[in-house]
């Protein structure tokens, strides 16, 4: 199953659930007690929570995708240069060294959105993807701060 698959059928079980919680929440208001009231004000709450975090991973995965779509017109989109073991897992000392680069071309240039996006890429394939996910924020944020008029600057 791919990730936009996987994505697409968490997000309809969490459209689902929404709904649940919903008419359970209704059910428990219109009993009239006060704790069934309470349970049911807390059950709306939910769905409210899980939507907006869907809205949150969509609004993300649109501006990654539209910063990727922007470095590949560019042709600055990080080539895979990874070794690969015979599973075809990725090897940790090759994402270890392409990481290691990668961070010093963000170092002597923080000010540009691509480094960060190939800084995201980098941290993503070394296996750490909530510091990827960060650095792909910040980059958005560059890019959304700055614009896309910045020089583009190649791997």
């Amino acid at each position: 199953m791919t990730s936009r698959t996987g994505f697409f059928v968490l997000s309809g079980v969490l459209l689902l659930v929404s709904l649940v919680c919903v008419g359970e929440g209704v059910q428990l208001v219109a009993t009239g007690k006060p704790l069934g009231i309470g349970i049911g004000l807390c059950a709306f709450v939910i769905p409210v929570i899980g939507i907006w975090f869907l809205a949150q991973t969509v609004r993300f995965g649109r501006a990654s995708e539209r910063l990727a779509r922007e470095l590949e017109a560019e042709g600055g989109l990080p080539v895979d240069e990874l070794r690969r073991t015979g599973g075809g897992r990725i090897d940790r000392a090759s994402a270890d060294a392409v990481f290691t680069r990668r961070k010093a071309e963000t170092e002597a240039d923080p000010a540009d959105w691509r480094n960060f996006f190939r800084l995201a890429v980098a941290y993503a394939d070394a296996g750490d993807v909530p510091r990827a996910r960060k650095a792909m924020q910040h980059a958005i944020k560059l890019h959304d701060a700055h614009g896309a008029g910045a020089p583009a600057a190649r791997p």
